[in-house]
């Protein structure tokens, strides 16, 4: 394949994902539970499926996001009471995050309410050629997040 060729392919790959990717958090926003933003929804989901504590750090890392930009989302989730944070018993100065009971209410609510939205576009689509599409996706996803730069 030529340079020219390669770099039309990557430059048609990421506008298609970029372009998909605004698109489908516009659905999403539209059908979350009002109140709920994407990144709220994020990271309840990811607490109810590891159902372990993580410290804001790690999720932080998890999300590829700042400590900041974490912490920031935290505290909108425990002043709605969908996240416990707690010191952490072996080091004073970190804490621990989990998701309430509430939280775990309110994830269901939100996959509730996304669900029939992504189920009719995979169906528009068709679920074989979706099921073929998930691992390039996921690699994907793998190869990105392994490495900053190329």
């Amino acid at each position: 394949m030529s340079v020219e060729t390669s770099d039309t392919l990557a430059v048609a790959l990421f506008s298609e994902l970029l372009t998909a990717e605004q698109l489908a958090r516009n659905r999403m926003s539209k059908a979350l539970p009002k109140g709920m933003e994407i990144s709220h929804f994020s990271v309840l989901n990811h607490l109810a499926h590891i159902n372990e504590e993580r410290s804001p750090a790690q999720l932080a890392q998890a999300f590829h996001l700042t400590r900041g930009a974490m912490t920031n989302t935290l505290n909108k989730l425990e002043w709605a009471g969908y996240v416990h944070i707690r010191p952490d018993w072996d080091d004073a100065r970190r804490k621990m995050v989990s998701i309430s009971p509430s939280g775990r209410s309110a994830r269901d609510a939100a996959i509730a309410s996304v669900s029939p939205v992504i189920a009719a576009i995979v169906a528009e689509i068709g679920s074989e050629r979706v099921r073929a599409m998930l691992p390039v996706m996921r690699e994907l996803r793998q190869k990105l997040g392994s490495r900053e730069e190329p």
